[in-house]
């Protein structure tokens, strides 16, 4: 028989394969849920949006790493 997955399960699913894989169960169970559950399905949207943003972020700032910070004062 199966179980319907809580959502504070979902939530923690979601968050995990953000950086790490799940297996065939886990992510067949979140799948389920995500098509049931309009607030966890928003829920992961903004998860995605956040990682991306955080990963983004990541770059430009190892792209700049060697770069001094801007000052105002600076004419060049």
């Amino acid at each position: 028989m199966f179980k319907m997955m809580m959502c504070k399960e979902a939530t923690r699913l979601m968050s995990r394969q953000l950086d790490t894989s799940l297996t065939f169960q886990e992510k067949l169970s979140l799948k389920l849920h995500l098509a049931m559950c309009h607030a966890c399905s928003r829920c992961n949207q903004q998860f995605r949006l956040l990682h991306q943003t955080g990963r983004h972020f990541e770059i430009l700032i190892e792209r700049h790493a060697g770069t001094p910070p801007h000052r105002e004062d600076d004419k060049t």
